[in-house]
């Protein structure tokens, strides 16, 4: 999970102000929980977008890649691999 703490930030910064960064757990279902609504979703998207210059559209999206900081941060991960590999 190289990129957890700056997803955690994002999350905290974007969605959940009132909470401290060691209290959001990596395993936390942010779509269960209601931190991410459909309209949060399309902003982390675009964050991740911005933030790690990948285009998301050119992955497979599964909505589970984004229900949790731990599983952003392995689509980041997963992106970025399958970016490189097909340089």
């Amino acid at each position: 999970m190289k990129h957890a703490a700056t997803v955690t930030q994002f999350i905290i910064e974007e969605f959940l102000p009132d909470v401290g960064a060691n209290e959001l757990d990596a395993d936390y279902d942010l779509v269960d929980g209601g931190v991410i609504d459909s309209l949060g979703l399309l902003k982390t998207i675009a964050w991740l977008e911005d933030r790690f210059d990948l285009r998301v559209e050119e992955f497979d999206l599964d909505p589970d890649s984004f229900r949790s900081v731990a599983s952003i941060s392995g689509f980041i991960e997963r992106a970025r691999r399958q970016r490189t590999d097909s340089r």
